[in-house]
């Protein structure tokens, strides 16, 4: 199954929230831990990773901590995700080596790979600024029952 790692995960929200703050300033590691329940530690490794990655500066000092590198609308999901976890790796083959056992003669290859550009197409069009905009859905009214004898 198609699934995040916690790390990425932990790194969207963060980005997320550092989008939300916008202008007021930069979120140490701790704020954004507290606010979310996250390790500190963990979260503290995936900030400075997102940082090496280019996507967050990192400030010391009194006001210091964590601000988007550049506008959220400029940042996609998929580099969030792969900043964190590396590339996208969808089957055994995915990788440049080709060390599957069936690699020469496997018939989903291919269409499989196509299914994964695809996703990473999706990714890469989602920016944090979206992930920023999305509220909470509003839970649906319930139907009214209708019962026949009443």
């Amino acid at each position: 199954m198609l699934r995040l790692s916690k790390k990425a995960d932990y790194a969207l929200m963060a980005m997320k929230h550092l989008t939300l703050r916008g202008d007021r300033g930069s979120s140490s590691a701790r704020e954004i831990a507290e606010q979310y329940d996250i390790p500190i530690e963990l979260l503290a490794k995936v900030l400075q990773r997102l940082v090496r990655r280019g996507l967050l500066e990192s400030h010391q000092g009194t006001r210091g901590g964590y601000k988007l590198a550049r506008v959220a609308s400029m940042i996609s999901v998929a580099d969030v995700i792969q900043g964190i976890d590396g590339p996208v790796r969808w089957t055994a083959c995915s990788t440049d080596a080709g060390t599957c056992e069936q690699y020469s003669k496997c018939n989903v290859r291919d269409p499989l790979w196509r299914v994964r550009e695809r996703i990473l197409a999706a990714l890469g069009e989602c920016t944090i600024a979206e992930l920023a905009a999305d509220t909470p859905p509003v839970p649906a009214a319930r139907p009214a029952v209708l019962h026949p004898h009443a």
